[in-house]
């Protein structure tokens, strides 16, 4: 059995959140919060908050000991991108692009086969 959380539109770049997700990917829950609350990274906060989450679905929806929950999935996915533009010099403007992107954490007993099922995807 496996449950999963996303945070969507969340205001940091898929290329940044992209290297906290690979930290993570695959530990144990414990290990993983431990890590992330120690990371001085904006997005092991957003992981933080996304696993947190996920960890009460398991346990609040399908009755899973969280003792026995390890990460199965971590992925990013890219969000909209905000246009803005600002003014340069004789009339020009450059665009500047603010990306978001949508964190989706997967947790699961370790060793049990993967679903798409049971995570709704």
């Amino acid at each position: 059995m496996q449950t999963r959380s996303v945070l969507k539109s969340v205001r940091t770049s898929t290329l940044k959140a992209r290297l906290v997700a690979d930290q993570i990917r695959g530990m144990h829950v414990a290990k993983a919060i431990d890590l992330l609350e120690h990371s001085t990274k904006k997005a092991s906060k957003l992981f933080l908050k996304a696993l947190l989450s996920a960890i009460a679905n398991a346990e609040n929806n399908h009755d899973m000991d969280i003792d026995e929950l390890s990460i199965v999935r971590v992925f990013v996915d890219q969000g909209p991108v905000m246009k803005r533009m600002m003014p340069r010099a004789r009339g020009r403007g450059d665009r500047i692009l603010k990306p978001s992107c949508h964190l989706t954490v997967v947790v699961g007993v370790a060793g049990q086969p993967i679903s798409d099922k049971q995570t709704g995807d």
